[in-house]
């Protein structure tokens, strides 16, 4: 099994100068600090408006930063909100594919819907239209990392004429897509699409087992993929803080990953918002012992199962790893952590936990693709390759265009749409003007 970390960059009130700036400073030691131990992703939220949650709002910036820092990490989009009235997807294909550069090829991209109010409705995103968006801009945005010249779409959400994207990315057709899923129906809708699953949902082992069993039943049986290639892959996403006392990692950490699950309630199911006012931190803090009871039993403790001494964790993440889940996440900045204890959390998992899992991995992931592989090939040949442009229409720089119109307006065939007579009249007359 791998293991990755989750920044999302939270950020508890009261808010003091400098304190969003130590923030990205504490979070870019971690990520090379889980380099150097030997952490094999890094996954960044894109989230915007979701104050003290995630203040995390530019991942390609953050993950940009990261890459020059590490060597070997991989840099994870967890995830691109593909949503065109957030992200165009000609942007995102430019973004990743300079980050794929500029990393050496280590970029997995993450995508997602997006689906609290605070963000869709900023952006003008129908919450019934952000699943077909995903869906449209996923397979438009893969195509376009990978065709000389991208041939153009005219689609529901989203329209643009035929262009070369570039640059492309080192990895080809284009780095691995995933998509976030929060429940089984997600994740099976990921494995039928080819996606890999990044599962934010807490599961214990036994229901990792069913819904990872699940997942690659369907991925084996029903695959038809939505982009350039297939990426058979489950994530799940735990807390994480590690101490040889146990309570100690438990007074560190268990506080945190409750005001993970309070974030995730407020701005997603039962939330009252005012923005710049609302203080979640404060109103967490108040939340009574009977609702916090009550978060850790609907979580049963599976978000919990990083948290603990070395060999608690071992013994965990073992049982993880039976149920064939293929990477484990680490949920390892939330609420008020400190820094120093995010990092000796981490350099002791790398010293005593992680070895436990490595080279195992690399076995358990040769004879995974070994007995997937027929089941890759038949989902690769399912692939719907983008038919080439048998003729690529030249574009004309505007003051060749301008004088075309004038020539076509001589003939009587000047385009008459509303707006372009006026312009064109504009834009000739200065012409002649300066003639």
């Amino acid at each position: 099994m791998k293991f990755g970390i989750f920044i999302d960059l939270q950020l508890p009130r009261p808010w003091n100068n400098g304190d969003e700036a130590r923030l990205f400073r504490e979070a870019l030691e971690q990520v090379e600090l889980a380099d150097r131990i030997g952490i094999d992703y890094v996954w960044v939220q894109e989230h915007h408006f979701l104050e003290e949650y995630c203040h995390s709002s530019a991942p390609e910036v953050f993950l940009a930063a990261c890459s020059q820092r590490t060597k070997n990490i991989r840099l994870g989009h967890g995830i691109t909100i593909m949503s065109p009235k957030v992200n165009h997807p000609a942007r995102i294909a430019e973004r990743l594919a300079t980050l794929d550069i500029i990393s050496g090829g280590r970029v997995e991209w993450g995508t997602g819907e997006s689906g609290s109010r605070m963000e869709l409705e900023a952006f003008g995103v129908d919450f019934v239209d952000k699943r077909p968006m995903w869906a449209e801009a996923v397979r438009e945005t893969a195509k376009m990392m990978c065709m000389e010249p991208y041939p153009g779409y005219d689609g529901k959400y989203f329209s643009m004429p035929h262009r070369n994207i570039v640059p492309k990315p080192l990895q080809k057709p284009h780095p691995p897509v995933w998509a976030a899923c929060s429940n089984r129906d997600s994740l099976q809708l990921a494995a039928r699409l080819g996606m890999g699953g990044l599962t934010f949902a807490f599961v214990n082992a036994e229901e990792a087992k069913f819904w990872v069993d699940e997942y690659y039943e369907t991925f084996k049986k029903n695959c038809t993929p939505i982009a350039q290639a297939v990426n058979p892959n489950v994530a799940m996403l735990t807390g994480f803080m590690c101490d040889r006392d146990q309570e100690t990692a438990i007074k560190q950490g268990m506080e945190g990953a409750h005001f993970f699950a309070y974030g995730l309630g407020h701005y997603w199911r039962d939330g009252i918002h005012i923005p710049g006012h609302t203080n979640l931190w404060n109103d967490f803090k108040k939340t009574p012992a009977s609702g916090i009871e009550k978060m850790e039993r609907e979580r049963k403790k599976a978000g919990m199962r990083g948290i603990g001494n070395p060999e608690q964790l071992i013994e965990n993440f073992r049982e993880l790893e039976d149920a064939g889940v293929d990477q484990l996440i680490f949920l390892q900045q939330s609420g008020n952590y400190k820094h120093e204890h995010i990092c000796k959390s981490l350099e002791l998992f790398g010293t005593e936990v992680l070895p436990q899992f490595k080279e195992r991995e690399l076995n358990r992931e040769k004879m995974k693709y070994e007995m997937l592989e027929p089941f890759i090939t038949e989902a690769q040949q399912k692939i719907q390759k983008p038919g080439e442009m048998k003729e690529v229409p030249p574009i004309e720089a505007y003051p060749l265009m301008w004088n075309k119109m004038n020539d076509d307006n001589q003939q009587g065939t000047i385009d008459r749409r509303p707006g372009m007579t006026s312009f064109w009249q504009m834009q000739v007359g200065g012409n002649r003007s300066k003639k």
